[in-house]
């Protein structure tokens, strides 16, 4: 199959009142499902530059993977979201897209980067249901194929090291009133939606940006239960989704808390997947991820977070594991920033 270019694809949409959430912002939510969005068209765009030729049959690509989504400024009701997907590596059945956003304020003639985001599709033939082979792209240098074959290791590498989450099907825990406050019983919180003919794309699967806004608002019910105050989501990463879920079936959604450092929260957040057919009942795990919130004060800035309060081995764990991914995170900023202060220096 020859190597081939795709242009980017462009997504632009005005923010309306009902894109907003309780804090006048645009919820991030929404935004998860533009992007999601952003990045179906362009994979979709390239994984078919082939179709009807040589007996490829055309295929509709599956979200599996959110490498990392970072929210770097608030949008605004009245401003225009401009989305620009790039599809930046190709394995042999799956492929790499990033995508940023900008808000333009058409008034004033302004414009600012607001997210950025790494995601990973797959694509599934729409005659055979199976996974299809990816046409292989050019890249403008030997060093950005070189850069994108490591990410894609590391993707492939940690997917591989999480398959035992598949099968881990978490209990519905109603909220417990008489846990104390600040603790991880305190603030867990779960959702259950039935997945409409609304929520799902051609191929009769609930689309990755409807899940992920379920998984934003359960993530934000857990922070701002723990903050007692406003939440927003700063980042999400490691978001894993391990089968398809279907219309029809229900789909189980539970946010827990991990760790909080000074001025951040971690929530774990876990998608089961229900399925009611021929009288039983199956339930197995869809999707994985963790969310970063910040608490905001009156002035919109970042204010303390009240710290974690852990009262078992299974949470004090946990909280280990995400005091490392913080530690990395922070570290890969702090990498980035000198690394742009340098390039600027020169």
């Amino acid at each position: 199959m020859a190597a081939c270019s795709t242009s980017p694809a462009i997504v632009s949409r005005i923010m309306r009142p009902d894109d907003a959430n309780i804090s006048g912002n645009v919820h991030g939510g929404n935004i998860l499902k533009m992007i999601e969005e952003a990045g179906i068209i362009v994979s979709a765009r390239h994984c078919n530059r082939y179709a009807g030729e040589e007996g490829r049959d055309p295929c509709a690509p599956s979200l599996v993977r959110i490498e990392r989504m970072d929210f770097l400024q608030p949008m605004h009701v009245g401003e225009v979201a401009q989305l620009q997907a790039d599809v930046t590596f190709t394995g042999p059945h799956s492929l790499e897209v990033q995508v940023q956003v900008w808000a333009e304020n058409v008034l004033k003639g302004s414009k600012r980067l607001t997210n950025k985001a790494t995601l990973w599709y797959v694509p599934v033939s729409t005659v055979a249901k199976t996974t299809a082979e990816v046409p292989p792209m050019i890249y403008q240098s030997e060093q950005a194929r070189e850069a994108g074959q490591k990410r894609y290791n590391y993707q492939k590498a940690h997917r591989e090291e999480n398959d035992h989450v598949v099968n881990n099907v978490l209990e519905h825990r109603p909220m417990d009133l008489e846990a104390e406050l600040h603790t991880v019983r305190y603030s867990q919180s779960s959702l259950i939606h039935l997945v409409n003919p609304s929520d799902t794309a051609i191929h009769g699967f609930a689309t990755g940006g409807c899940t992920l806004k379920l998984m934003d608002e359960v993530a934000g019910i857990t922070a701002a239960r723990h903050a007692r105050n406003r939440v927003v989501t700063a980042s999400i990463e490691a978001t894993n989704f391990h089968r398809p879920v279907p219309k029809g079936s229900l789909m189980h959604l539970m946010g827990r808390i991990t760790f909080t450092s000074g001025r951040t929260m971690e929530i774990e957040v876990a998608v089961d997947l229900e399925k009611m057919t021929n009288g039983g009942v199956t339930k197995e795990r869809a999707v994985t991820s963790f969310f970063t919130f910040v608490s905001l004060g009156a002035d919109g800035k970042p204010i303390p977070i009240p710290p974690l309060k852990v009262t078992t081995e299974d949470e004090r764990s946990r909280f280990e594991e995400g005091k490392g991914r913080y530690e990395r995170k922070k570290a890969e900023r702090e990498a980035a920033k000198k690394m742009e202060t340098q390039i600027h220096q020169n």
